[in-house]
């Protein structure tokens, strides 16, 4: 830990202290040596099991040996091409499996490292395709904390405000909708004047914000609002797709088809991998640039990333672990429910994604920490730290399902 605040960004180290002081208890990371699976294991040997899955890449879980393999492989054979100049085999096999999983056909991709990267990627395609910057996103929103998904994330003003100045300003954030009869207040926060907007943003299932499901209908009225003004609707899947929620997409499987797809986390199985998928006529915009590619980077589509995601795409189809994701959540859910867990009053769940209600702010911050103890790595969510999140693994066991919710049961009773 010494040599972590010495070395790191200090703003991490002041966050540590500032949870120390809220809570009272210590915030000193555990330092990750090792991860098989559902299983982390600590620089002094401590096991875990893991319910965030690192932050929700590990779908397919930690160190997968078919994901290592492929990855091993592809450095024995090629590490690194000439990006979009002169391809790697290897990018084009994954932007054609993607192609593949899109929900139009003749869909077009564009590769990149970070989930902010891809929705950086479908901001661009936004102005490209419609001539307008204006952006519609929703309040609890998390898409990233570069310039572009900064403008657009409404989470937590505080993210934005150093950085105001030098964010695009042309954001409408709308209500989000809370409970079955929100989604007609939050359709009425829309902007009236919709003459600068080119795309409105939305996560099918909001994650950071706490796990917020949105109601029925709700993602349908967004598509026809689009449809009607011009504008594109932009999903961000980087959380929510390819598998977590049960569905290869969340918002599909809600019954909506958007313009544009973000994907990430999962899709490299562990390796910075991400991507934009369009319609054909709307990415059809980038195919006029005059002189040079203007929108690239040096590592996007990289071999090795792109091996670890064909591998990873590969082991979610013939495994089904879609379908598996949707049957671990439900059993996660019911044995949430069935549980004596004093301070929780709502379980939210949408395939392996699941979202525990805790009494009072910062409740969540405390029980990560209790957990964490007793050897399980969870996660708060939400403005106020009172939801819980999990998102393990679509290879946890039903025993480490078991013995988590026993921790939680024991956490919640001694607080």
């Amino acid at each position: 830990m010494e040599r972590l605040a010495a070395s790191e960004c200090p703003a991490l180290t002041t966050r540590r202290k500032r949870r120390q002081e809220q809570t009272g208890a210590s915030y000193d990371p555990i330092v990750w040596v090792e991860a098989r699976g559902a299983n982390v294991v600590d620089a002094d040997g401590n096991r875990y099991v893991d319910l965030t899955a690192g932050f929700g890449v590990a779908f397919v879980g930690h160190g997968h040996p078919e994901v290592v393999a492929a990855v091993k492989q592809q450095a024995d054979r090629l590490m690194h091409a000439l990006g979009d100049l002169h391809p790697s085999d290897v990018k084009i096999a994954l932007l054609e499996r993607l192609r593949g999983l899109a929900p139009w056909p003749n869909a077009r991709v564009m590769l990149s490292l970070s989930g902010a990267d891809a929705v950086t990627a479908a901001l661009k395609t936004a102005v490209m395709a419609t001539g307008k910057t204006g952006v519609v996103s929703f309040h609890g929103s998390y898409h990233g904390l570069s310039y572009g998904p900064l403008a657009v994330s409404g989470y937590d003003p505080r993210f934005r405000e150093p950085f105001r100045d030098q964010l695009q300003p042309n954001v409408h954030f709308a209500r989000w909708p809370e409970g079955d009869a929100g989604a007609e207040a939050a359709l009425q926060t829309l902007p009236n004047d919709w003459s600068r907007i080119g795309a409105v943003l939305v996560e099918p299932v909001q994650g950071r914000a706490g796990v917020r499901v949105p109601p029925p209908g709700f993602l349908e009225a967004l598509a026809s609002a689009c449809q009607a003004h011009g504008a594109l609707l932009i999903v961000d899947e980087i959380f929510t797709g390819l598998g977590r929620c049960g569905a290869w997409w969340r918002s599909i499987d809600a019954g909506v088809v958007p313009d544009v797809i973000c994907a990430g986390k999962a899709l490299g199985g562990g390796l910075p991998v991400s991507a934009c998928l369009g319609r054909e006529d709307v990415m059809a915009a980038w195919g006029t640039p005059d002189r040079e590619a203007i929108h690239t980077g040096t590592f996007y589509g990289d071999p090795l990333g792109s091996a670890a995601a064909l591998a990873t795409l590969d082991l979610i189809e013939r495994e089904e672990w879609v379908r598996r994701a949707s049957e671990r959540g439900l059993t996660l859910a019911a044995m949430l429910r069935s549980a004596k867990l004093p301070g929780a009053t709502e379980v939210r769940q949408v395939g392996l994604m699941l979202g525990l209600q805790l009494e009072g702010e910062l409740s969540a911050l405390t029980m990560t920490r209790a957990l964490l103890e007793r050897g399980y790595l969870t996660l708060p969510a939400g403005r106020a730290g009172d939801v819980l999140q999990l998102t393990p693994p679509v290879t946890v066991t039903e025993t480490q399902l078991e013995g988590f919710v026993a921790a939680l049961e024991d956490a919640l009773g001694n607080r």
